[in-house]
């Protein structure tokens, strides 16, 4: 939770020759690395610790630890570069919407990479090493498609930490991150007591993070509740989509008799599959974000998107409910209830890169005249959708119970939030200002364009 806050509080302050964003990025991007390598090599260190080919339980250790590092330097990586995007494109909103579609767009790139990888079976040939007295085919096949995704981190981390020239960072160049008068808009407050700017720099990170919410202005606690509404209405489905396939559509069981885990087994298949078309429709609508942005607004862009995912997730219950209509024998779903649940991952694709880039830009134009906050900023945003992630991955397994078990239950309820979603976003969020006039196009340097 604190993670993209603390390194955006301290990348904010960075004095690095390198650039504020860029040393936290490189370190970001090592981390994914060490966390990808644990994970994929947890069963051969776990057999040279002493594991036997039966019980593994230094390997489970070793594999755990790797997903919580992933899921740090994942974090880590994330904040860093969403405010080098902000850093980047200054105060022009057109920019703004650009850079954090793009973001969108290589994030479904990254998707559709991964789904190819992990569809080859054969990597353990093209890679022989991989493949171990304790790792069998299908350990092979993974740790090799890790390793050729470090490859890609690797080509891809260097790309960014050279392409992009940062001015270096320095005290005097600081303002404060977040003010609003007593109407709540945003103002910039000047200090010029250099005692009082020093004691600000040097405060407790807890305190400046707890000072960034106390000042922060209208517009951005409005985007906080509607990001987080949106959330909310997101994380079951994302959590919960494949399972939903398997069990809900496919009528299976991943512990029931062989029919029945077979057919579990192929509607998870299925989802991913659903997968897959939803990261092409991500990327696709990720190129027209800007354009969308421009015709119809942010706000109503974030309107009409939360308006899809509420019909989506509750066109889900419709499906649910042509498949339990159905025979209890096990036998395949008919064809067009799968057409139908897999149109729900593909038109699903749409509001997800708005979710994906538009939050972000608008939190760069609330943010634009601060001097030296991109990150902390950032970081905030961030909370408002690691909180929805913990109640939802917290609360989805008694909320279901409480109604008779299934996914249903927090697909109703994410349906329900998506709506207060867009009608907070429509009633609550304001126009942002018109674009600051750029006569050419300006050269890259991590600060705001003046």
């Amino acid at each position: 939770m604190f993670v993209q806050p603390l390194v955006g509080y301290y990348s904010d302050r960075c004095e690095s020759p390198w650039g504020r964003r860029r040393p936290f990025i490189f370190i970001g991007a090592a981390h994914v690395v060490v966390a990808v390598m644990l994970i994929g090599f947890s069963a051969d260190i776990g057999y040279l610790l002493g594991d036997s080919l039966t019980s593994r339980p230094r390997a489970i250790i070793i594999f755990v630890l790797g997903f919580w590092l992933l899921d740090l330097a994942n974090n880590m990586l994330q904040g860093p570069c969403r405010a080098l995007l902000a850093d980047l494109s200054g105060r022009n909103q057109r920019r703004t919407r650009s850079a954090n579609a793009f973001y969108s767009l290589f994030m479904a790139v990254g998707n559709v990479l991964g789904f190819a990888t992990g569809s080859f079976s054969k990597w353990y040939k093209v890679l022989p090493f991989t493949k171990t007295e304790a790792c069998d085919v299908s350990c092979s096949n993974l740790k090799s498609a890790f390793l050729i995704a470090i490859i890609i981190l690797a080509i891809t981390t260097f790309l960014s930490v050279t392409a992009t020239p940062e001015k270096r960072w320095s005290q005097a160049e600081s303002k404060p991150i977040l003010r609003a008068n007593a109407s709540g808009e945003k103002i910039i407050v000047e200090d010029d007591d250099n005692e009082q700017e020093d004691e600000e720099i040097q405060e407790a990170f807890i305190w400046e993070l707890f000072s960034a919410f106390r000042d922060l202005p209208r517009p951005m606690w409005y985007l906080l509740v509607t990001t987080a509404l949106t959330w909310i209405a997101w994380f079951p489905f994302l959590l919960f989509d494949t399972d939903w396939m398997g069990r809900e559509v496919y009528r299976g069981e991943p512990s029931g008799p062989g029919p029945f885990s077979s057919l579990y087994d192929r509607g998870v298949r299925a989802g991913s599959l659903g997968l897959m078309l939803n990261s092409l429709t991500l990327g696709v609508t990720s190129l027209m974000i800007e354009y969308m942005s421009r015709k119809l607004g942010p706000k109503l862009l974030l309107a009409l998107a939360n308006t899809i995912l509420c019909i989506s997730l509750a066109c889900t219950v419709l499906i649910t409910k042509a498949a339990e209509s159905l025979s209890n024998e096990p036998s395949s779903p008919p064809t067009t209830l799968k057409i139908m649940a897999l149109l729900v991952f593909t038109v699903l694709g749409a509001p997800l890169a708005v979710t994906y880039s538009v939050p972000f830009a608008l939190t760069a134009t609330f943010t634009s005249s601060a001097g030296g906050g991109q990150g902390l900023s950032m970081g905030v945003l961030n909370l408002s959708i690691v909180i929805p992630q913990i109640i939802v991955s917290v609360g989805s397994g008694p909320w279901d119970a409480l109604f008779g078990g299934g996914n249903l239950p927090a697909f109703v309820l994410g349906s329900f939030s998506a709506l207060v979603g867009g009608i907070a976003a429509l009633l609550l969020l304001p126009t942002p200002p018109p674009d600051f006039p750029v006569p050419r196009l300006l050269r890259t340097r991590s600060s705001p364009v003046p």
